[in-house]
């Protein structure tokens, strides 16, 4: 059977081939040449990742000599001919406009029996060991993976996302482009929010509009540091820096807008604002924490969707990367002393949040 089945498959009678092939399974289903001979009709259909998990199978639970020389022989193929295959459609992507502009991959998180396959996944689309595609494969929060050229980087994510692992990507044109305003107050909520902000020209307006605008919203907390003076082993007085404080950034994804409204507990103007929630007066005295935790309350009380609240676990994954990225303003005023990288970190994470909604 195996030879009528060669036969039909060198004349690239595939239906023919097929139909042999069924009639054996009925026959003799545990046969290591018709798994051979399957195989080789994946193969010759092009069906490239079919034929290399029947010879990997194969490979693992037959003694047949000569089936296993061919089985080997049918990997090494397929394996040569996936990779002019990825060369191929790698080229394709680099010739097209833009491709060589600077771009970001990030990958979402997977659990459970899902975290197997998809790190397998991942790493036969970026070509890496398995113990180190499980080691990138995040489980908690989104994880920045890659920063290169555009071109390349979509390619490896519609492959990504073809092998059923999450991910998105971003030029840094669409980051740089993505326009943020930030909130100095609320000024009402009835009829409608109206919200006094600050473009990047620090110029002042007004925004109105529902709370059904807003589409998703990003909690972060932002380390902020200080100098302070220690005592290094010798007993010598030191500085460095230190965290002494988080501040906390808000952001507002308005979709069809195609904007952001960023809220920060350091530059909210209270004084300017309406009590949230509603109410005649701020409490007295003004705790600005105090206030800003009712208004946080209030939001989640108003916007239908949660909160995505997972910043911090992307920013430490993030600060090596972003360096090789062109710069680009992060829109977040903390009056730090020292520019620090997880501002830039919460602007990005931020951003593919939005565009990543927003396809």
């Amino acid at each position: 059977m195996y030879d009528l089945v060669s036969a039909a498959l060198g004349a690239q009678q595939l239906t023919q081939a097929a139909q042999l092939i069924k009639q054996w399974q009925q026959k003799t289903p545990q046969d290591p040449w018709l798994k051979l001979a399957m195989g080789q009709y994946w193969e010759a259909k092009d069906e490239l990742e079919k034929a290399q998990i029947t010879y990997t199978r194969l490979l693992q639970s037959t003694a047949n000599t000569k089936v296993l020389v061919n089985a080997r022989e049918g990997v090494q193929r397929v394996r040569d001919r996936l990779a002019q295959h990825r060369e191929h459609d790698l080229n394709a992507a680099k010739q097209q406009p833009g491709a060589m502009g600077a771009a970001v991959l990030a990958i979402e998180p997977v659990t459970g029996d899902r975290r197997e396959a998809a790190a397998l996944a991942l790493a036969r689309v970026m070509q890496i060991d398995a113990y180190t595609a499980r080691t990138r494969l995040p489980s908690k929060h989104w994880r920045l993976l890659r920063v290169g050229p555009a071109g390349e980087l979509q390619y490896f994510c519609e492959r990504l996302q073809a092998e059923g692992v999450p991910a998105c990507w971003a030029t840094a044109e669409q980051i740089k482009g993505l326009t943020t305003f930030r909130v100095q107050a609320i000024q009402a909520v009835e009829p409608q929010l109206t919200v006094i902000c600050q473009n990047d020209a620090g110029q002042q307006g007004t925004i109105q509009l529902a709370w059904s605008d807003i589409t998703q919203w990003v909690v972060g907390q932002l380390p902020i540091y200080e100098s302070i003076v220690d005592l290094d082993v010798r007993g010598r007085l030191k500085r460095k820096e230190a965290t002494q404080d988080y501040g906390e950034v808000i952001d507002w994804h308005l979709h069809q807008r195609g904007c952001v409204l960023r809220f920060c507990d350091r530059t909210y103007k209270y004084r300017d604002a309406v009590p949230l929630p509603p109410a005649a007066t701020f409490p007295s005295p003004l705790i600005a924490a105090t206030a800003w935790k009712a208004m946080k309350a209030y939001f989640e009380d108003c916007i239908m969707l949660s909160p995505v609240t997972d910043f911090s676990g992307f920013g430490e994954s993030a600060f090596e990367l972003i360096e090789l990225l062109p710069p680009f303003k992060a829109h977040v005023d903390l009056a730090r002393s020292l520019p620090s990288p997880w501002d830039g970190a919460f602007h990005l994470y931020s951003s593919l949040r939005f565009l990543a909604a927003a396809s």
